[in-house]
């Protein structure tokens, strides 16, 4: 029965990582092994986190979200409906990219919201408003230089329960939907440091 326990612990303990993508050649990877190559597995955000971060972002009609590490596309899908934004998925799970992409469809999107298939560390981010992330503090160190890079001012970064290091928030929100507390981070370009 320890043996169950410890075993059950650990299961509960990956599943409280998020999001989702690969590293390219070369980046940092060996760091980053147990991760079987990703910046983090895919774990969903639960639906009333996305509306809190998009209604943090000031997400408004007519902008573009970027959503790292898509995953199911609930982040897409409630920009769009919810907010009438445009949406842009990334992920590098194929299989999601194909269920997601097949959901836009359905629910007659797809002028609005598509997955790219690609590693989120290849992407020009210079198109987007706002940016959603749920990575671990690790990853998000790794990807902040490309939203710095890409992000231009005014631009709305959003993270779920992780902070980007060296970036201070403009405004941290603790949420309690269920029996989870989360975290939110909202940033704005250029952010301050710390």
């Amino acid at each position: 029965m320890k043996g169950y326990s410890i075993t059950l612990a650990a299961v509960l303990a990956c599943c409280a990582i998020p999001a989702a993508a690969q590293f390219p050649p070369g980046i940092a990877g060996q760091k980053y092994r147990h991760y079987s190559n990703s910046l983090a597995p895919y774990v969903v955000s639960p639906q009333t986190i996305v509306e809190r971060m998009l209604e943090m972002a000031d997400l408004k009609p007519g902008e573009t979200l970027y959503d790292l590490g898509s995953g199911d596309g609930r982040i897409l899908i409630t920009a769009v409906q919810h907010f009438r934004a445009k949406a842009v998925g990334v992920e590098i799970s194929d299989s999601l990219v194909r269920s997601t992409n097949d959901r836009i469809q359905k629910l007659g999107l797809q002028g609005d919201a598509r997955v790219i298939h690609d590693d989120m560390l290849n992407v020009d981010l210079s198109p987007a408003d706002v940016v959603t992330i749920y990575l671990m503090t690790d990853s998000n160190e790794i990807l902040r230089p490309n939203l710095e890079k890409y992000l231009k001012t005014g631009s709305r970064v959003v993270s779920h329960e992780y902070p980007v290091p060296n970036w201070k928030a403009k405004r941290v929100e603790k949420s309690e939907p269920g029996d989870h507390a989360h975290l939110i981070y909202l940033y704005e370009m250029p952010p301050g440091k710390k």
